[in-house]
């Protein structure tokens, strides 16, 4: 399928996720740019904050994206307040979840499963039938590089993200021969609250890590500002990417797991290892 550019700048959008992060970073660089920008997060004061630094015209919302009746009433909210056809939904918010699969509580995994992938798939439906009413206009799914490669002790991580993306390929596909796409964006290490903000019922490889240490060593491996991220998913968006990668790492997982599919982790171990290994001295 050729690739159609889809101008983001000056052209309103919509973001879940928008309290902090790379939702905060496409906010706000897309109302720089001169966009009237939709956001919402269940995140009130996070929120607030990012929509008191934005530009120009901004919506907010307090949304669960659990809730698809609310995501639909979003949706209408969004409708109404248009200034001009939307350009993009940025379905991004996202949390996390540490734990081995014999230790897994199914409460967390459940937690985790309806925020990143239902509430894609809530946001998806919600804002669809807009899109395609105007034959223009992009979805925007937040997977993940492990929506690439399966990684230990994030079984559910893994598979949400997994689902992101089975979800927004098939997504494209239908859309073949209209004015709307599916985009999925595939961020590696970014430097956000998502480690400190997840659950972590006890240090999953057994080595008495605290729930601070494990972040740490997280926040060790992030390479990409939210700032940065945000930069290159709206250039892929623009450039018509079906795929956007963001960052380093994420290149290095996406090129290992196509050249060698099933012994990647033996290269992406000994990478994380000495990322980890610096973590654990700045934690202490």
């Amino acid at each position: 399928m050729p690739r159609t550019s889809r101008p983001l700048s000056g052209h309103p959008v919509m973001i879940t996720g928008a309290a902090s992060g790379i939702g905060r970073g496409l906010a706000r660089l897309l109302s720089r740019r001169g966009s009237p920008v939709a956001i919402a997060d269940i995140d009130a004061a996070g929120l607030k904050e990012t929509a008191e630094s934005l530009h120009g015209p901004v919506l907010t919302r307090v949304l669960d994206v659990r809730d698809a009746a609310d995501q639909l009433a979003f949706a209408a909210e969004v409708k109404q307040w248009l200034p001009a056809p939307l350009a993009a939904v940025f379905n991004n918010a996202g949390v996390a979840v540490s734990s081995s699969v014999l230790d897994t509580v199914p409460e967390d995994d459940e937690w985790l499963r309806q925020i990143n992938f239902d509430g894609v798939v809530n946001g998806t439906r919600a804002f669809l039938p807009l899109l395609v009413a105007q034959d223009s206009g992009v979805i925007v799914n937040t997977s993940s590089v492990y929506g690439l490669a399966g990684m230990p002790y994030q079984s559910a991580y893994c598979a949400a993200k997994f689902a992101v993306r089975g979800f927004t390929d098939a997504l494209r596909q239908e859309l073949r021969g209209t004015g709307v796409s599916a985009v999925n964006v595939h961020p590696g290490g970014i430097t956000t609250n998502i480690a400190r903000n997840g659950r972590v019922r006890k240090d999953p490889e057994g080595k008495g890590r605290t729930h601070e240490q494990m972040a740490a060593e997280f926040e060790a491996m992030t390479i990409t500002s939210p700032e940065k991220a945000a930069e290159i998913i709206c250039r892929g968006v623009e450039r018509g990417k079906a795929r956007i990668l963001v960052g380093p790492d994420a290149h290095l997982f996406d090129v290992l797991t196509r050249v060698t599919p099933t012994h990647y982790f033996d290269v992406l171990a000994v990478v994380m290892n000495a990322a980890r290994a610096r973590g654990s001295k700045g934690a202490k």
